[in-house]
């Protein structure tokens, strides 16, 4: 175990704490008009993230001082009770229906999303699994094997939700992980082959799916049905210009954007600050994920390596994903922004994640 501590990485607590100062605005001044006519208080959603943004930052501190590799020894007792959630979500009654999907269990506010959970555990596992297992990577069975095998269980309970959204950014985080172990490429192409061919499965198997790819293609097909988000998301960011209608200047957010504080929230973004807002976010994005990138190459051990990997893969790959379906680069999913968009589950999780990494950050050579 590693026993040189030193100070966090204090620059990437600074990135991601100008990114939650920016999201509990933008939550606001996105939300203002919805809040005011569903509950009648335009503070609505943004006393709640801001209330999410302070458990989950205490929670980032907190963990900021327990040592990674203590989470090893709690991962199957942590990936089992994940599992155990999967399942009790799906059970009529249990589980709460919330846009469609059944994906939430508790009572009213107070509730959570086991499949974000899943995402950090997953990882977790997968890092102490990988760093002891790394030589037999290269052989399917003995190693690629029984990590695909879980990844994909847990895949397949996310699917039942069904949440495609979530479940794409832990398999994609998965097979990061297990790429960056050594696993040979040959076997990649051939789950290549066979993630394709499951993927055109899973559209074909749901009719909303299918409307999902060819209103990424056409949106104006259907203007007013499936393609209505992609559309109202464009007219939002199209007006924004290079400096933007200022901070509340939104128009789409009246009404037009569906729930405009959640998975579109960047739309709103680009509306009220323009180009030089939104290249802002991503250059505070990219020098994130440069410096997840640095802590999981300088970490003291293969476990921390995986585990920093693991967690910085998670944010880019919801990164990406999110900005390329509201740019309409890609077809609607239904993932967050992380530290932007609404949500509870999603910021604490992703909050609790970096408070791990910055965790390993003590330990990095220097």
């Amino acid at each position: 175990m590693p026993v040189k501590k030193f100070a966090p990485d204090y620059f990437l607590l600074m990135l991601i704490s100008a990114l939650l100062m920016i999201g509990i605005t933008m939550v606001y001044s996105a939300s203002e008009i919805w809040a005011e006519y569903k509950f009648n208080d335009a503070f609505f959603f943004a006393k709640r993230q801001l209330l999410f943004a302070i458990v989950g930052y205490i929670a980032m501190i907190l963990i900021m001082n327990v040592e990674y590799w203590t989470w090893r020894r709690f991962s199957k007792a942590a990936l089992l009770v994940c599992f155990v959630l999967l399942i009790l979500v799906l059970i009529p009654g249990v589980g709460m229906v919330r846009n469609g999907s059944q994906s939430w269990i508790g009572a009213g506010a107070f509730s959570i999303q086991p499949s974000e959970f899943m995402k950090l555990a997953i990882i977790i596992f997968l890092a102490g699994y990988l760093s002891e297992n790394q030589k037999q990577m290269i052989y399917f069975k003995k190693g690629l094997l029984p990590a695909l095998g879980l990844a994909f269980t847990a895949f397949g309970l996310i699917m039942l939700q069904p949440d495609l959204g979530t479940g794409t950014v832990m398999i994609g985080t998965s097979l990061v992980m297990i790429f960056l172990s050594g696993a040979r490429i040959f076997h990649f192409v051939l789950m290549g082959v066979a993630g394709m061919a499951g993927f055109a499965a899973l559209v074909m198997s749901a009719p909303y799916r299918i409307k999902r790819i060819t209103s990424f293609l056409d949106p104006w097909s259907d203007p007013l049905g499936s393609g209505f988000q992609i559309i109202q998301s464009l007219y939002a960011i199209g007006p924004g210009g290079l400096f933007g209608l200022g901070i509340g200047g939104s128009r789409q957010k009246y009404y037009y954007l569906p729930e405009p504080q959640t998975d579109f929230i960047f739309a709103i973004l680009a509306e009220e600050l323009g180009f030089i807002g939104g290249i802002f976010i991503l250059l505070l994005f990219s020098l994130l994920f440069w410096r997840g990138i640095r802590v999981a190459i300088n970490a003291p051990d293969l476990f921390g390596s995986f585990l920093a990997a693991g967690i910085i893969s998670m944010l880019a790959i919801q990164v990406i994903i999110n900005i390329g379906v509201v740019t309409g680069l890609m077809p609607v999913t239904g993932i967050t922004l992380p530290f932007l968009s609404y949500g509870g589950s999603s910021l604490t999780l992703m909050l609790a994640a970096f408070g791990i990494l910055l965790n390993i950050s003590r330990y990095a050579k220097r």
